[in-house]
């Protein structure tokens, strides 16, 4: 009788990939990418959240009072001697324009002094009141954009020191001023602003932070 041959087992195809190799799952591979997952995973929430806490722990020294008066402070009594702008005068307007430094305009544009953009110049559209015909109205506006707020300073300074383009000695008031009522009431006369009183608004700052002192310093 003939012996019959044995058909060989037909075996499964065995599967192959990243963590599985001729059926065996590969711990080390898998492991390799649970750390990898993990690492991704920390460097989100604590590298990537770094950048935003740094910007509001330099922010919260500003947000009180007296943290923006001193950190302006020096800069306008730099200015003061160069362009003749007393600095009780620049912290005041810097104060009432900004609200503190915490206007949009302060924040985005870094101008601390609605400063509204020549047509030359960088500017952005934005939202402001304006007073005419014995009522505020809100109208859009292009604002100057500075890289700083020491550069919105200086800016200032050199508008008041400058004049206009159309008027060279449209602030020389101002500059002449040695005194801060006086220079106040000259920036309302040259139509800085156009509010009514803005003049005594910024003479009732100045006299209730007692700015006028930088003025000496």
């Amino acid at each position: 009788m003939a012996t019959k041959r044995k058909r060989p087992r037909r075996r499964g195809k065995k599967r192959t990939g990243p963590f599985l190799k001729n059926g065996r799952l590969q711990w080390l591979n898998l492991l390799i990418v649970c750390l990898v997952l993990f690492g991704l995973g920390w460097f989100v929430k604590h590298g990537w959240e770094a950048k935003p806490a740094a910007t509001a722990t330099a922010t919260s020294a500003v947000t009180t009072r007296s943290g923006f008066i001193k950190k302006l402070a020096p800069e306008a009594q730099a200015v003061q001697k160069q362009y003749h702008v007393l600095a009780s005068i620049s912290l005041s307007q810097a104060i009432l324009e900004s609200d503190w430094g915490q206007s949009t305009n302060a924040t985005e544009n870094n101008n601390l002094f609605g400063v509204k953009a020549y047509a030359t110049q960088a500017g952005r559209l934005m939202t402001t009141q304006e007073y005419y015909d014995g009522a505020y109205h809100t109208v859009k506006r292009r604002f100057a954009v500075y890289d700083s707020w020491h550069d919105s300073l200086v800016a200032h300074a050199k508008k008041l020191a400058n004049g206009t383009p159309w008027d060279a000695q449209h602030y020389a008031a101002v500059t002449a001023a040695t005194d801060y009522q006086t220079a106040a009431k000259a920036l309302q006369t040259a139509g800085y602003a156009t509010d009514p009183t803005y003049a005594q608004k910024l003479i009732n700052i100045i006299q209730k932070y007692d700015l006028q002192r930088y003025d000496r310093e």
